[in-house]
């Protein structure tokens, strides 16, 4: 008799059903059909050029020296725990105790799925702003926990919260908010008065928030970030997440933390440890001294970036798309529809064939598709060069 397979056997499905809507990501589909097709790759959120020359450097002297080449401390190694705290305090004017406050994870992907993990049951609902970058549809279910999205909707050239909604939202069984501000993929910052509100209902409510602010120095015009954490009542309830990849361009290295009270931070360090552990040692050193760079290096990033952003968005208006111009982060949402068209997964699909450019259908961020079919995202984290080449290669649109 055959030997039988494993499929054979199996009486259910091999993925676990808690991950069985989340396939393949969107950003390795349209990666692929990129370099499938020669295409400019506008999709994925990530540099085409390096950062600092003497952040790399940084890590080059880490190796050689035999910094972090073998396992680093589980809570990250105390110089880059230290610059964490001196960057919040000096930014932000919140005072972190490195020993017990601060958490170092493989990129900011880890922190969330840390979190979810350590924070949230069976059962447990997450209201998150939607549209989400997609790894917090996956660790919610991942933690069991039900997702609760509320929807940024566009008002008057960008996409605007609903406070209103947000409160309406929250449940007897809500257990965490799900913040992300700068917002990816719509660019949004939130104000000081929207993260006030969002502060005062959690405080009213007794909730847990995550605040993911990965985009914190990507702001532009009259834009500031405010980590919530600084709100009254939110020290103790809050866990922040940053990493280095956005704001030095070194996305590769992985590297991110957590902030917050010991409390949240021993909780989410419990969980972290059975996921990677530790990761990227002699890159924590480099990363350190990243973080105390002078203000002129991160006003220089914006003052770049801000230029991109024009330039791209100028581009796209021609082209004849719906622009969304962005307060913060380094990506532009764009309305399909002047160019006649409503299906934002079908649009780029075939974008690479008729103009040579890739880009991210915003539908694939959103718990109701509908709501997103018709957005498409762009990034401008690219050189001047290969921004100018998309712009006319996406011109043939407008005809």
């Amino acid at each position: 008799m055959a030997a039988m397979s494993i499929a054979d056997r199996a009486v259910r499905p091999l993925l676990n059903r808690r991950l069985a809507e989340f396939g393949t990501t969107v950003f390795a589909e349209m990666s692929a059909l990129a370099a499938a097709t020669g295409s400019i790759n506008l999709g994925q959120g990530f540099p085409d050029t390096d950062g600092p020359e003497e952040v790399r450097e940084a890590a080059v002297r880490a190796l050689r020296d035999g910094r972090g080449n073998q396992y680093p401390p589980g809570p990250g190694v105390p110089e880059l725990r230290r610059a964490i705290g001196d960057h919040q305090l000096r930014r932000y004017g919140l005072a972190l105790d490195p020993d017990t406050e601060v958490l170092v994870t493989a990129g900011a992907t880890e922190a969330i799925a840390a979190a979810m993990l350590a924070l949230v049951e069976p059962g447990d609902e997450v209201v998150a702003l939607e549209p989400y970058y997609d790894s917090y549809a996956a660790c919610v279910a991942m933690a069991g926990g039900c997702r609760v999205p509320v929807t940024l909707r566009p008002h008057e050239g960008a996409f605007r919260l609903d406070l209103d909604e947000l409160r309406d939202a929250v449940t007897d069984r809500t257990r965490l908010l799900l913040i992300n501000t700068p917002h990816n993929p719509t660019g949004t910052v939130l104000t000081r008065e929207e993260l006030a509100a969002i502060a005062g209902l959690a405080v009213e409510r007794d909730l847990l928030v995550l605040t993911d602010e990965v985009y914190e120095h990507l702001v532009y015009d009259d834009a500031e970030h405010v980590p919530l954490a600084s709100f009254p009542g939110m020290r103790e309830r809050t866990v922040t997440i940053s990493s280095a990849g956005k704001t030095f361009s070194f996305t590769g290295w992985k590297v991110g933390w957590i902030t917050g009270a010991p409390e949240l931070v021993t909780a989410v360090r419990s969980a972290k440890q059975y996921l990677t552990y530790v990761s990227a040692g002699p890159f924590q050193y480099a990363v350190a001294e990243a973080l105390a760079l002078p203000d002129s290096y991160f006003d220089e990033l914006r003052t770049n970036l801000a230029a991109k952003r024009e330039l791209l968005t100028a581009g796209l208006e021609a082209a004849g798309f719906g622009v969304f111009r962005p307060a913060g982060t380094y990506f532009v949402t764009t309305d399909i529809r002047p160019l006649g068209e409503s299906d934002g997964i079908a649009f780029c699909r075939e974008l690479p064939e008729r103009a040579g450019v890739v880009a991210i259908p915003a539908a694939v961020f959103y718990d109701d598709r509908e709501a997103g079919a018709p957005f498409v995202r762009f990034a401008f984290c690219k050189r001047d060069e290969v921004l100018r080449e998309a712009a006319t290669r996406l011109a043939s649109l407008a005809g």
